[in-house]
């Protein structure tokens, strides 16, 4: 047996690894024990449940994709910035489907705060829309925009959803020049005439 070694770090890395080839949801306490050649019950001593395990993915996937964001966005600013972000982003979401997964789960508020990761992630994305002079609550609307806009896309590319000849890249580009101009022309909030 493999037992030598094991850590939290290492069996979340492998779930990981796991997770891009057979799907997020295959993922199971069972199949990463084989993997490593233990027990299942080996595996309690180093991560309390697959929900546990399933966090630990989140936040190691999450933090390899804003890795990749912040490489991308580095100097830029403007459309530039977004389009940078964007393309990082799809990559990640098609090269690495089961950790891209991982990061739409939804987490516990209360680790969510204590995470760097997160806290990385917002400071990287927000700092890039401030750049649209978007203040709050502005700035989370657009987070929101973008988040959707974004999963939305790929989640049906990565399904074989886009069935017309045009070419997805292109249609990619032109979703990320339209979300360009709608920040650059964002109705701000309390600028609303409502007389």
């Amino acid at each position: 047996m493999v037992r030598a070694g094991l850590s939290p770090e290492r069996i979340t890395a492998a779930a990981a690894d796991l997770a891009d080839e057979v799907g997020f949801e295959n993922v199971t306490l069972s199949a990463l024990a084989r993997h490593f050649g233990v027990k299942d019950a080996s595996l309690y001593s180093h991560v309390r449940s697959l929900q546990d395990l399933r966090t630990r993915m989140a936040f190691l996937a999450g933090g390899e994709l804003i890795d990749r964001i912040a490489t991308a966005v580095a100097g830029r600013a403007g459309k530039d910035a977004l389009a940078a972000f964007a393309g990082a982003y799809r990559e990640f979401a098609l090269e690495r489907p089961g950790r891209y997964a991982a990061t739409q789960i939804r987490i516990d508020q209360s680790l969510a705060a204590d995470s760097p990761e997160l806290r990385r992630t917002a400071e990287i994305t927000y700092g890039m829309l401030r750049a649209y002079g978007l203040e709050e609550p502005d700035l989370t609307d657009a987070v929101r925009l973008l988040r959707s806009t974004f999963h939305g896309y790929c989640a049906l590319e990565a399904s074989g959803g886009f069935g017309a000849p045009r070419d997805v890249r292109r249609s990619w580009d032109k979703a990320v020049d339209a979300l360009h101009i709608a920040l650059e022309h964002w109705p701000r909030e309390g600028t609303h005439d409502d007389d």
